[in-house]
């Protein structure tokens, strides 16, 4: 997950991660041509000293937060609770790959529709929708506009937008 824009930048499952594993998912998920500066991550036997050097490799700060301090890393818990609270305790992965199918369409909804508070409300993929224009009276629809509407996980979720009639 990207910090500021709390945009989640790749997403996978498996049920026996290595570092192996996860050092491929770092090269799957940062471009070669990145600006990122700084990767935080914990102390996990999965990030060994070798995919620390390879992520030091790619241009990037490896960061290792404190031992037993989730508060350092509170960002990453957060986003793991969000994913709990709104869509793994109302879902029951079937398989690895069912598992895999709800998070992608999830990560999309979270990425693309959903309001984030601390983005003023907005959504990491600020161009994904078109933005309501700005009217004087906060709560009227403009006459050449109505509001659509999305189900995402089969109607868990609905996503919202203002989408302009065709004259």
């Amino acid at each position: 997950m990207e910090v500021g824009s709390r945009r989640i930048l790749h997403c996978n499952v498996t049920a026996h991660p290595t570092a192996a594993w996860t050092l491929q998912q770092f090269r799957e998920a940062i471009a070669s041509d990145h600006t990122y500066r700084f990767l935080i991550h914990d102390r996990d036997s999965i990030f060994s000293a070798e995919v620390d050097d390879d992520l030091r490799a790619f241009g990037l700060k490896v960061l290792r937060t404190p031992v037993q301090a989730p508060q350092a890393h509170a960002y990453c818990e957060r986003l793991m609770g969000t994913i709990r609270r709104e869509c793994l305790d109302y879902v029951i992965p079937l398989s690895e790959k069912h598992l895999r199918t709800i998070l992608r369409e999830w990560v999309a909804h979270y990425n693309q529709g959903r309001p984030h508070a601390s983005l003023g409300p907005g959504v990491p993929d600020s161009g994904s929708r078109p933005r309501p224009r700005p009217s004087i009276h906060r709560h009227e629809l403009p006459a050449d506009g109505r509001i659509r509407a999305q189900d995402v996980l089969g109607g868990l979720h609905h996503e919202y937008w203002l989408e302009e009639i065709a004259a």
